[in-house]
């Protein structure tokens, strides 16, 4: 048995002790906490759900947090796991980066009602090499506000959470290996599920939701036979679903020779040296700007054969997922890369270059940087939204399609659209901490609007409510979306259904 089920099996044995009558206060496996009270929400910062992953634990499974006596204060977001920080991160980091760094944070409302609270889990994006639970767009407080409790976590990141090194399987033959910034996000989901209801929420009801990295992480635990039951809804917000010629699926055996590449460039032969290395030498200056370049030495998410079975897109396909209701979708102007500097070489890949012309170029205009900016969002974000939508609704769970338009006013001068990870301070109503005194009344209803949409289908896997407009369940026959526009949010057919139906069949090939 590997730690990650071992520790499971032992979390469920482990009783948790009840509420305490302070609702600031709360006891754990590990230890007491002490929270604090603001604005009608309870907030917990910096619990530990794991050892730190140093010295000798750098590259292995999450292993147990150490107890604590007394009371610990959590009242401050601990480290952000180790990373060089992205100048450009529609997320900057609250902390400094360190090794040290498997905590979450959990946020409630201090008025709580009888019956358990459903929960939110949150995953933050970033390339898998940036990111951080401390940004203030981040904060679960209004979730709270609307009965949700909300539980944001870290996971280590760059070569730190995705290495394979041949001695590394020799260390310990029997434990998973490679994607250990996945094990960090199964490890925080045990956590969630063994000591949540001392919070008041219901490990029964738990919705994991990211965005980007994060996005793509909930598709993946959704197919990983390691997470199963650990949650029953999902939310993605531009995660993709298709595999992808930019992140390939490598394997292990892939990402060892990746491995063994980064340890020669770093001068160092054997497992016990790379341990050794400052962590600033294991960023070795890579960061999403950088990530690509740095390709040789740094695998990303691989193909375990425990944790990681095999692609998303497969394990979608054949029905070997999570079978539990999904919201999903991307935004108007999203992330994605194609290569090409003429319409041809753009619309080469289509087998039906006539189609493609027709739904890229419908008014033979030419204009490459347009071309290009919508074809790659729509391989990379938007139609892999949509076949993860159409397959799970095939296979009859609920799904809910969104697409994000909406742009705040300040910003329109500059966006065309909705730019990629753009939807984030409206989905957590953090738009003040985002837009500052450049905040509009209408930036302000549009994130109300969009906030009670996820916290609706947290609570019943169904986001629609009282006072606002009716989004349907997506059928493929009819193909519809809940598109968050300037007018508000209006339910309609997919106006780019052309052109996602003749990238569909790119995927065919």
């Amino acid at each position: 048995m590997n730690f990650i089920s071992l520790s499971f099996a032992v979390g469920l044995v482990a009783s948790v002790a009840p509420l305490h009558a302070a609702i600031d206060a709360a006891k754990v496996a590990t230890g007491s906490l002490k929270g604090s009270i603001s604005d009608g929400v309870v907030s917990f910062l910096g619990i530990p759900f794991a050892a730190p992953p140093v010295g000798d634990l750098r590259w292995r499974p999450p292993q147990p947090a150490a107890s604590w006596a007394g009371v610990r204060a959590a009242t401050e977001y601990g480290h952000d796991c180790m990373q060089l920080p992205f100048p450009s991160d529609a997320a900057p980091l609250g902390t400094a980066p360190s090794e040290d760094c498997l905590v979450l944070n959990i946020w409630s409302p201090a008025k709580r009602p009888a019956a358990k609270l459903p929960v939110m889990v949150w995953i933050y994006g970033g390339g898998y090499v940036n990111g951080g639970s401390s940004p203030a767009v981040y904060s679960g407080a209004q979730f709270a506000k609307r009965g949700i409790l909300f539980v944001s976590f870290n996971y280590r990141l760059g070569r730190f959470g995705f290495f394979a090194y041949p001695a590394l399987d020799r260390e310990n033959p029997g434990e998973p290996h490679g994607n250990y910034g996945f094990m960090d996000q199964i490890a925080a989901l045990q956590w969630v599920r063994r000591n949540i209801a001392a919070f008041g929420g219901d490990p029964a009801n738990v919705t994991l939701f990211g965005e980007s990295a994060g996005g793509g992480s909930v598709l993946t635990m959704m197919a990983s036979p390691l997470s199963q039951g650990l949650f029953q809804k999902a939310i993605v917000e531009s995660g993709g679903g298709r595999s992808s010629a930019i992140i390939p699926d490598r394997t292990i055996k892939d990402a060892e020779v990746i491995g063994v590449a980064f340890a020669k460039k770093a001068g160092v032969s054997d497992l016990a040296e790379l341990r050794k290395l400052p962590a600033e030498a294991i960023v070795d200056k890579m960061n999403m700007a950088t990530m690509f370049g740095a390709a040789s030495t740094y695998s990303g998410p691989m193909i375990d054969g425990k944790l990681v079975v095999e692609p998303a897109e497969i394990a979608f396909r054949a029905g070997r997922e999570a079978h539990i209701p999904v919201m999903i979708g991307a935004n108007s102007a999203d992330i994605g890369f194609v290569m090409g500097n003429t319409v041809e070489a753009l619309l080469q890949p289509f087998s039906d270059l006539e189609k493609a012309r027709a739904a890229y170029d419908p008014d033979g205009n030419g204009k490459v940087a347009q071309i290009r900016d919508e074809l790659g969002k729509d391989r990379m974000m938007v139609e892999p939204a949509r076949f993860i939508a159409q397959t799970v609704s095939a296979q009859g769970q609920t799904a809910y399609e969104y697409r994000f338009s909406y742009v705040a006013e300040s910003m329109r001068a500059q966006w065309k659209g909705a730019p990629h990870a753009t939807e984030i301070p409206f989905v957590f109503d953090t738009v003040k901490a985002k837009y500052g005194k450049d905040l509009t009344a209408k930036d302000e209803a549009i994130a109300q609007a969009t906030n009670a949409y996820w916290a609706a289908f947290a609570r019943s896997g169904n986001p629609n409510g009282a006072g606002r407009p009716d989004w349907p369940a997506y059928k493929a026959a009819k193909d519809i979306l809940m598109d968050f526009t300037e007018a508000g949010p209006v339910a309609q057919a997919d106006p780019w259904k052309a052109r996602l139906d003749i990238t569909e069949t790119l995927s065919r090939k």
